[in-house]
């Protein structure tokens, strides 16, 4: 599955069957409390203070979808990751529309944190 050339956004389903396929990789930029009460199964943890000196640490043959609560955190990231050369996306809505769609969240009894 390709992702949307000229789109920064992708949708929670477009996100999981990149990363379930192995065309991208998910890093879940939240705090580590938030990360804590829930998280996606397949995300990378990477607190947003921690991505510039984690960046070389990503994939890029790959591209990386930032996940955050509601999308705005993700977005900052993926701006700045394309700046740099990644070929980077934010999930839409977050962790919030995820869970709101009945996608599951890791471990049981997971839940979204407030931020």
């Amino acid at each position: 599955m390709s992702l949307p050339a000229g789109e920064i956004e992708v949708s929670p389903e477009q996100a999981q069957t990149a990363v379930d396929s192995g065309d991208a990789q998910l890093v879940d930029i939240r705090e580590d409390y938030e990360y804590a009460a829930g998280h996606i199964e397949a995300a990378r943890h990477v607190e947003l203070q921690a991505l510039p000196a984690q960046a070389d640490t990503l994939d890029r043959e790959r591209p990386v979808i930032f996940q955050c609560r509601s999308g705005a955190r993700s977005l900052m990231a993926a701006q700045a990751f394309r700046q740099a050369g990644f070929e980077a996306y934010s999930m839409s809505g977050g962790l919030v529309q995820w869970a709101g769609e009945g996608r599951p969240l890791a471990p049981d009894g997971a839940t979204v944190a407030d931020h």
